[in-house]
Formats: structure tokens, C-alpha cells, sequence
């Protein structure tokens, strides 16, 4: 298929797409008057303003990386252990890989996986697959060899690129396509390996090693830029929190402008040092990947994120900031003594995924970390809102500050607006701090929409909106605070309950190590909350001692009335999988009401 016909096919793609979407009539007037201004170019009403190579460039996060080879050549860009690599050194091996991949095939429009945790080949990728003008797509290195052959399929991606830990279930993957007869060819394999990677790997069935295949790459290769900045760049499947993934496309304009708004949201300055524990295959590593890049930082890689390896990463390489979803920071405070080592530094960190309980958010303060919270989606590009911090709090007490911390407050300068609406007559709620509502995003930010889901994009995008199914209410200072997913909520004798409130209150008990609630099926009560819960090395609790534990914090109708101790499913970026659990709820059958009165 050539360059020409599969730009066609995203063009019908995404004309379809507005066909069905800007111009139907269940669609918000606002948009439509939004389309029409495209279409008419109104600026060519005023009399001399030409559009033109000299001011108009489609924004691509490519050039972060062309800039940051000039401007900073031999600045370190990459550290992987002993690894390191500059602006300079990481320019060319991107430039190279881009190249090495137009000579096994990919051109506009193809889709390129990978299957890799936090190494320097997942951060090259990140650049090397759009300059070649193909879209990346970043699979769940959790994922069983059935839902990646199931993704792969779906994405119809024509190379894969594998960690050497990862292989056999690449493989596996593979084989299932194989079984399922698919009329087009296997994805290509490369493999990626390091300094640990056993000289015994069976490579049988591999085509291409990362190194050699970049060595084969032309340094002077010219970047295949998009003719639109709406092209795509990657798509994204949805994290597992519920069970059927979905493709995210993300394109150049919004991956550009969500990379500068999360370096704002981060309060990254120029030159800091990123420690990498967010995984880059979700979101785009919340599009720091390529806002590194823009501030000309340094990627500070991590295979794998345990409390030894986050203090002996900030202590080796001075950093400055980090990420990690709410179950990191946990197991932050959590870890043993003999994990820990000083660092003189404050170092910034986000977190974001589900609300952080404001114990942890306190203790991670105490140890010598400053904590801001964003929230955000897959499907916009990641970060969408901060808790932007006002200096009047500083002078809060330390519970009254982690309590604020733990709001998701405002939207970032790259989207245009985020709102708390009733889903059905799409009204905003009261700034009351007590009405809730749907939270809703409108912006540049916001995904081009679902892969081959037209009729999913629609709903998501229904009334001219972004709807998240997360719950929330908006303070009088228009900050919000997210309470539940929309399919969390505990709905008990008719009181609507919060599982993320519950949650806080299961963090403050002291043999807690994690929690979470969901809805046990009641035939009185309709539902009542079942709490999960993990207790802490050497703990001592029982499910009364829990339970009255909530009841002494909550109203008795919030408090669970069943509590399960045992691990905790979550996906691979620290979201607790509900669904599950909510499956293991229904199997326990009715809860009698009597015998807990």
C-alpha cells in the first residue's frame, strides 16, 4: 500500500469521522459554528495576511527534539544504568531508526508497536516512529499474549518492538494471529536487549535486533513530516480498568500542546531531571516523552519501579522531578529502612490516576517530596487538570493542605474548558462542593477519537463534550473533586456513596496498606459498600476492627459491611481494576441486611 493511499484512508477516516460528528444534529450549535469558521478561513477577510511557510508550521513534538539537539548537543539526554546518552548522540539514533524503518516498508499512515518497559529504545521510539510518518502504538507490557494479539489485530501493526523479557509473550501473541488465519502479514519483529539480557535467549524466530537495525539507519534521513498537524501520531488502548480496551488516537497537534502543558503542570524549569516511573506506554508517559525533550531534561530510565531503585535513582542523578500513580507514592512511605537513602533536594512530584489518600500525600511530604495532583484520561493525552496551588495554603495546617492537594482543581492552559455537568440535560452543577455531576472536557487536547469505534467517539463526544464517566463536584473556588467512577458509585437505600471517600478513611487506619470499594449486591439495600483491603507487614486487624474503624469516621450507611482481606488487582500504571472486584462482590450473593443493624 503506498504513501499516497493510506493517507487517503485516514483522510476518509477522519472525514467520516466529521461527517457524522460536527455536522449531525444532536451536536452542539458552538461546534458547528466552529467547523464553518474553518471551512470559510475568516482571516483572509482582512486585506494583506498570507499564510505561508514562513508562519505557518503544523506543530509536531518532533521538533522539541530538533531543537534540543542544537541548543543543547551535549547535554545528557538518557541515562539507563551506565548508559548514557546526549541530545546530540539521541537526534541521530532517531534519525536513524526512522530511516531503518522506511527501509522495511512503514510509511504514512502504518502503525508501529511496541511492547517495551522504561529503556532508552522506548524513548527513541517515541520520535523515530513519527519522523518516519507513521503512528506509534504503545502496548500494556501486562498484557497476556491473547489481548496483545487481540490489540495487534486491531491496530494492524506492521512491526513490533520487544524487550528481551517480553519475547515469549510476543510470540505467543504472534501465534494467535496465526490461528486466527489473518489475511495480512505477521508484524515484524525487533528485538531489544541491554547488558543483562541472557546469551541464551532463544532468537530463532526474531527478524531484526534494535542496534543492528539502527546501524543500518541513514543519519541524514529526511523527517517525514505531517501535512496536517491533525495527522495522527499514536493511539493509545485504554489501561484495563474496565474490560474492553479501546484505541486512542492522539494527534500531532494535541501530543504538541498536552507535552507543553504537563511541563507547565509539573513546574518544570529548563534543564531538570525526570525519573521515569510512570510507564512510557501509558499516555505517552503522560506526554513528558517528548515535553523532556522541549525543556531539554534528562531521562532517567527505570525498568523496574521498587523503592530502592526510586532513592538510588535520586540520589545518583540528582533529580529533580518524578511521576508515579498514588500506589507508588504508598509504596514510598511504605518501604523498609534499608531502601531509603538521603538526598539533601526536594523533589517534585506528580501523581495522578486515582485520588491520592491525603495520609499518603502528608507522609510523602514529611520524607522530603513536594506532591502536586493532576488528573486526566487516555483519551486526553493524559494530564487535563492540577490542583494548581495557591500560596495562601502554605500557612495551612499539614491535614488541611493534603486535603486540597488531593482535589484535581483546574485545567491546564491547553485545554479550552472542563466543566461539571448533569450527563443528561448536559446543565452545569451548582459550585456547591456537594452537587454532583459528570466531568466534561472541551479542547485541542482532547483525542481525534476511537479507532474504528465511530459510534463509541460519538457518545463520548455526545452534546459537544468530552464525557470522562468520572463524578465530581465543583467547590466555590471552581476547583473540583473527583468522587467516583460514574460505574463505582455505590447507590445504597437510595444514598449515593462515594468509594473514594470510603477509601480515605481505610487509608487512615493504621494496619491499612491499601483498600478499595465497590458494591455488594443487598437484597434490602439494593447494594452496600465491600471493602478490599491489604494490610501492612506484621499488621494485626480483623474485618469488625475495620469496620467500626469507618463507622467511628463515616456515617454508618457508608460504612462497608463486608471487608475482604487479600491483594488488590491493578493494572500496570497503579489503577486498582474495579471490575474485577466488583465480579468478586457479585459472586458473594446478597449481604443479609439484620445481621449487621
Amino acid at each position: 500500500m503506498n504513501h499516497c493511499f493510506k493517507n487517503l484512508l485516514w483522510g476518509r477516516f477522519f472525514r467520516r469521522f466529521n461527517q457524522n460528528y460536527i455536522f449531525s444534529a444532536n451536536f452542539s450549535r458552538k461546534l458547528f459554528h466552529f467547523s464553518r469558521n474553518l471551512q470559510h478561513e475568516s482571516w483572509k477577510t482582512m486585506e494583506g495576511l498570507v499564510r505561508c511557510s514562513a508562519n505557518y508550521v503544523p506543530l509536531s513534538p518532533i521538533s522539541f527534539l530538533e531543537r534540543a539537539a542544537k541548543v543543547c548537543e551535549d547535554r545528557t539526554s538518557v541515562v539507563y544504568g551506565s548508559l548514557k546518552y546526549t541530545w546530540g548522540e539521541t537526534h541521530q539514533r532517531c534519525l536513524k531508526i526512522a530511516s531503518a524503518l522506511t527501509q522495511l516498508g512503514i510509511s504514512g499512515g502504518d502503525v508501529v508497536a511496541t511492547m517495551l518497559p522504561n529503556v532508552p529504545a522506548m524513548y527513541e521510539l517515541h520520535f523515530a516512529v513519527p519522523m518516519a510518518g507513521a503512528v506509534l502504538c504503545t502496548l500494556n507490557t501486562r498484557l497476556d499474549a491473547a489481548t496483545i494479539s487481540v490489540l495487534l489485530e486491531h491496530s494492524q501493526a506492521k512491526i513490533i518492538f520487544v524487550d528481551y523479557q517480553l519475547l515469549e509473550i510476543a510470540r505467543g501473541a504472534i501465534e494467535l494471529l496465526l490461528v486466527g488465519k489473518t489475511k495480512r502479514e505477521l508484524p515484524i519483529i525487533v528485538l531489544i536487549s541491554d547488558s543483562d539480557c541472557p546469551s541464551t535467549i532463544d532468537t530463532s524466530s526474531i527478524n531484526y535486533e534494535y542496534e543492528r537495525l539502527l546501524l543500518n539507519g541513514d543519519n541524514r534521513f529526511e523527517i517525514i513530516r505531517p501535512n496536517s498537524e491533525w495527522d495522527p501520531i499514536s493511539v493509545n488502548y485504554t489501561s484495563g480498568t474496565t474490560s474492553r480496551p479501546k484505541g486512542v488516537v492522539y494527534s500531532h497537534r494535541g501530543a504538541y500542546l498536552n507535552s507543553l502543558a504537563t511541563v507547565l503542570l509539573h513546574g518544570m524549569g529548563s534543564m531538570p531531571v525526570y525519573l521515569w516511573n510512570v510507564p512510557m506506554f501509558h499516555c505517552n508517559g503522560w506526554c513528558l516523552t517528548w515535553g523532556l525533550a522541549a525543556q531539554l531534561g534528562t531521562n532517567v530510565c527505570l525498568r523496574k519501579v521498587t523503592p530502592k531503585g526510586i532513592f538510588d535513582s535520586i540520589a545518583m542523578n540528582e533529580v529533580t522531578h518524578m511521576g508515579g500513580a498514588p500506589t507508588v507514592l504508598n509504596m514510598i512511605v511504605n518501604s523498609a529502612s534499608s531502601d531509603r537513602r538521603p538526598f539533601s533536594h526536594k523533589v517534585d512530584v506528580m501523581t495522578g490516576g486515582s485520588p491520592p489518600p491525603p495520609q499518603v500525600l502528608s507522609k510523602m511530604e514529611e520524607m522530603g517530596f513536594s506532591v502536586s495532583h493532576l488528573y486526566g484520561l487516555t483519551e486526553i493525552c493524559g494530564p487535563g487538570t492540577s490542583c494548581a496551588w495557591r500560596p495562601e495554603w502554605d500557612s495551612l495546617p499539614l491535614e488541611k493542605r493534603s486535603k486540597l492537594k488531593a482535589r484535581q482543581g483546574v485545567q491546564h492552559v491547553g485545554l479550552e474548558e472542563i466543566d461539571i455537568k448533569d450527563p443528561v440535560t448536559m446543565a452545569s452543577v451548582p459550585s456547591d462542593g456537594k452537587t454532583m455531576g459528570e466531568v466534561m472536557f472541551r479542547g485541542n487536547t482532547v483525542m481525534s477519537g476511537y479507532l474504528k469505534d465511530l459510534k463509541a467517539t460519538e457518545a463520548a463526544f455526545k452534546g459537544g463534550w468530552f464525557h470522562s464517566g468520572d463524578l465530581a463536584v465543583k467547590h466555590p473556588d471552581n476547583y473540583i473533586e473527583v468522587k467516583d467512577r460514574l460505574k463505582d458509585i455505590v447507590i445504597s437505600g437510595g444514598e449515593n456513596i462515594s468509594t473514594v471517600e470510603v477509601e480515605t478513611v481505610l487509608y487512615g487506619h493504621p494496619a491499612v496498606l491499601e483498600a478499595a470499594v465497590v458494591g455488594r449486591p443487598d437484597n434490602h439495600w439494593g447494594q452496600t459498600p465491600c471493602a478490599f483491603v491489604k494490610l501492612k507487614e506484621g499488621a494485626d486487624a480483623d474485618a469488625q476492627d475495620i469496620i467500626k474503624f469507618c463507622r467511628d469516621h463515616l456515617p454508618h450507611y457508608m460504612s462497608p459491611k463486608t471487608v475482604i482481606f487479600d491483594d488488590i488487582p491493578k493494572t500496570s500504571t497503579g489503577k486498582v481494576q474495579k471490575y474485577v472486584l466488583r465480579e468478586r462482590a457479585k459472586a458473594m450473593g446478597s449481604l443479609s441486611w439484620q445481621k449487621i443493624v
